[in-house]
């Protein structure tokens, strides 16, 4: 190109627009500001001088419909990635140096604005380019952000107006776009400091090559220092055909001029043509989430407890505008059948009402990278359109499995101790994994014979790729983040004694491992017999307990719920000889009756408030909990929640005969002494 020193008030110029720097050993620093200009005849530039080096240069480029194949491209060498204009350009009205915040007073649909930070940049040049480059979904991108008056982000509930600029290098259109910003997540919005965000364009838009809409997520993964835990599973769910995975791109985000890190950007859950695509009038999008449903963060109308396993639920679509208590029963109870025909182990009812296929997959993914939000629930949602099946998904949140050490939740990074754990245990049907307390909607289906071959039929499809296909996609990730945004994001936010390198080998050595755990654990899942659905149910009787807890004593109590065997076997018409502890079932029930959860560490056993209902940890006040002895229940209390002088609370031993469910109801009576010593 032809390059030619101008005068900065100089209207008419050709050559190349360019930041002269004084050289030395072999680096450029910036020692003054000489404009070179490639253009057109009729463009026209104008420089504005700044009396410091770091800051925004800000060009102003009025533009008509011309051919697309015109486009532009600005190298931005500190970056080693150029910006690509999706625009052609008739004229440049002027370049000039601003502060971030008087971006906003600039008209976006009169200029296309390019924001570029020149502290350490080589040169600025405009070039015409073709558009026929190879896309490259796996190379880092820059988002730059810039919200109304630089005003912070610090709420999960207004919106920030903000416009978003979207470098898409050589892959992707660039875009400049009116938006709003803010907070999302719950335990990753509230303890560290490196924050996940999500935007929401005025209008659709297609990004960096994912389909077109308004919502998108800014993952920040600060607890996982690989950045590829989420990625994986999603890669894995594309491999394994799971409906509507979400797919992602890595950026570097500036927010208001400040760098602020690596950040994943990918879809937001949520109802749509390029989203969860289900109908507009009779789709459903269900989350279960122990933090948004009735007893977490979401106390809206849009949440309830299932009526069948009493696990947190929330409703993401329909929306609110539309949720009507009466539409919201009603989901509850289309929910609630298929919740009793997992309960009563029938096969075939539940496969009329549940994609098989996407439930067998959506587990065992689960498991396999142990993501024991499965037990909470949290984070696992659900749709169905019209009359058409429950189906599975999406997938999301995983930066709490591949053995995270909850120990050090608040400030640690530490993952991958041991391949060996599980949520579910090495028969599903019976819980005897590390968490106990999932809720058996997840595992009653593994009482079934059908189930339990379909399961182990869909591990041994994938069983040879279950790593190595997504582990292929996440190395063409890493290779990206090594050419500069994973030492950036680093000198960001430094982990202690942690290195990308190092956390991303472990990563993969523990799947490695854990797949051929898994390839032992699914095979050896036992058989359930012959489990006859059950047709009939009969209550034989009541017993009550009483028991004394010392309130001061806590968790530690010196007593426990000690059931009359005899009585029990009696009442449900058992000999001794005849009884079979594989046969019974313990479960907590609601003061109404039905079924609730078991939220504890026992293999069966309840949390109960104080309305003497089951529900989680959080809300408890007392709870019991039954190990291997089936008739002496350990017990307990919060001494920092429970200040009732006592408590009746149920309990039901569950015996199948047959087809028939015989229940026999324990009323455990406790009174709670009060004593400071």
């Amino acid at each position: 190109m032809n390059r030619k020193d101008v005068d900065s008030n100089d209207s008419e110029c050709k050559g190349t627009c360019f930041l002269q720097k004084k050289q030395k050993n072999g680096h450029f620093r910036i020692q003054s500001l000489t404009i070179f200009v490639t253009l057109r005849p009729q463009y026209v530039l104008t420089m504005f001088n700044k009396r410091y080096l770091t800051f925004q240069i800000i060009a102003a480029l009025t533009f008509t419909g011309l051919s697309a194949q015109e486009w532009m491209r600005v190298h931005q060498q500190a970056f080693d990635t150029p910006w690509t204009l999706p625009v052609a350009i008739d004229s440049i009205e002027e370049m000039r140096v601003e502060e971030p915040q008087e971006l906003l007073d600039i008209e976006m649909h009169d200029a296309f604005v390019v924001p570029l930070g020149i502290g350490g940049l080589d040169s600025l040049s405009f070039e015409e380019i073709i558009e026929s480059e190879t896309k490259n979904k796996y190379q880092v991108f820059q988002l730059f952000i810039y919200t109304e008056n630089g005003q912070g982000i610090y709420s999960k509930d207004d919106y920030v107006p903000c416009y978003v600029g979207i470098n898409g290098g050589n892959s992707y259109s660039c875009r400049w776009q009116k938006a709003g910003i803010r907070g999302r997540g719950n335990s990753t919005w509230e303890w560290y400091d490196k924050k996940p965000y999500r935007i929401k364009f005025d209008t659709k838009q297609k990004v960096l090559g994912m389909s077109r809409a308004k919502s998108w997520v800014l993952l920040a993964n600060y607890r996982d220092v690989t950045d590829m835990m989420n990625t994986y599973v999603f890669e894995l769910g594309q491999m394994m055909g799971l409906p509507f995975t979400n797919h992602c791109r890595y950026v570097e985000v500036l927010l208001n001029g400040e760098y602020i890190g690596l950040y994943q950007l990918t879809e937001q859950v949520q109802q749509g043509s390029n989203r969860v695509d289900i109908s507009d009038d009779r789709g459903i999008l269900l989350s279960l989430d122990v933090d948004d449903g009735p007893q977490g963060g979401d106390r809206s109308e849009r949440s309830f407890w299932t009526k069948g396993y009493q696990m947190p639920a929330v409703v993401k679509y329909p929306d609110e505008e539309v949720l009507t208590p009466a539409l919201l029963d009603s989901i509850r109870e289309v929910f609630g059948q298929l919740e009793s025909a997992i309960k009563q182990k029938n096969y075939a009812a539940a496969s009329e009402l549940l994609d098989m296929e996407s439930f067998a997959r959506y587990v065992m993914i689960q498991e396999l990278v142990y993501n024991v939000e499965l037990s909470a629930p949290r984070s696992i949602y659900l749709h169905k359109d019209g009359d058409g099946k429950w189906v599975m998904g999406p997938l999301w949140d995983f930066d709490a499995g591949y053995d995270f050490d909850w120990a050090d939740m608040y400030h640690g990074h530490d993952y991958f101790a041991s391949y060996q754990e599980t949520v579910m245990g090495s028969n599903p049907v019976k819980r005897n994994g590390n968490y106990k307390d999932t809720p058996q909607f997840f595992t009653d289906l593994f009482g079934t014979q059908e189930f339990v071959d379909l399961y182990k039929e869909t591990w041994q499809q994938y069983a040879d790729s279950i790593v190595s296909r997504p582990w292929e996609e996440v190395i063409k990730y890493m290779n990206q983040f090594r050419q500069g945004a994973i030492t950036r994001e680093n000198q960001k936010w430094p982990i202690r004694n942690k290195s990308f390198g190092t956390e991303l080998n472990k990563m993969h050595e523990w799947l490695l491992n854990r797949a051929a755990f898994m390839d032992d654990l699914v095979r050896n899942i036992p058989d359930p017999g012959n489990v006859v659905p059950i047709d009939d149910e009969k209550l034989k009787g009541t017993i009550d307990v009483y028991t004394t807890m010392q309130w001061n004593k806590g968790y530690d109590q010196d007593v426990k719920v000690e059931v009359d065997r005899s009585k029990v076997l009696q009442l449900l018409g058992l000999a001794e000889a005849d009884f079979k502890k594989s046969s019974m079932t313990i479960v907590p029930l609601n003061s109404d009756g039905t079924e609730g959860p078991n939220n504890t560490n026992g293999t069966f056993g309840g949390w109960f408030d104080g309305d003497n209902n089951p529900r989680t940890w959080n809300g408890g006040h007392i709870y019991i909990e039954v190990f291997d002895d089936l008739f002496n229940w350990d017990c307990g209390l919060r001494n920092d929640t429970c200040y009732d002088d006592e408590h009746t609370v149920t309990m039901q031993y569950q015996y199948q005969v047959g087809t028939t469910l015989y229940k026999v109801n324990v009323r455990v009576h406790f009174t709670i002494e009060f004593s400071w010593w």
